[in-house]
């Protein structure tokens, strides 16, 4: 630190590329744990290659495909009423699922094994699901606000 408490730029600079690497790790790793549990796996794994891309040139390869995909679906998933309605309807959806699965109702009598295999992870997973929900609402808003052509 200098005399008057500004932060040199050097170690700015090493500051932010050292937060923007970690970050970006960070997300590809809880990304990739979220694909095999409840919550927004592929969202997060694409944010951490956004963070990671300022940095690589590998990672800003692999974005390229994933981005330029995910751009025409949420064309497309906009055109319609029926498609908009269908997506807002799946978002509070998984919502509910989330906050079920907080709740973590008894077993029914159906279930074949042991009640605590039962909506496993209790809050934990439903506040991952409840977000994921949250996310795609956020997607559908997006999309309709920037994608969104009216009918002619």
């Amino acid at each position: 630190m200098t005399q008057s408490g500004a932060v040199p730029s050097h170690r700015r600079t090493w500051l932010k590329r050292w937060a923007i690497e970690v970050s970006g790790w960070l997300l590809v790793i809880i990304g990739l744990v979220a694909l095999v549990l409840p919550g927004p796996g592929l969202l997060l794994v694409a944010s951490g290659l956004v963070l990671l891309a300022m940095r690589y040139t590998w990672a800003a390869r692999l974005l390229r495909p994933v981005k330029s995909r995910a751009f025409a679906l949420a064309v497309t998933g906009v055109q319609t009423w029926q498609r908009i309605v269908l997506s807002v309807l799946g978002g509070l959806l998984i919502i509910a699922v989330g906050v079920v699965w907080g709740v973590a109702p008894r077993a029914p009598g159906w279930w074949p094994i042991a009640e605590r295999w039962w909506l496993l992870g209790g809050w934990g997973t439903g506040v991952t699901l409840i977000a994921s929900g949250a996310v795609v609402l956020a997607l559908v808003i997006y999309s309709y606000r920037r994608f969104r052509t009216p009918a002619a």
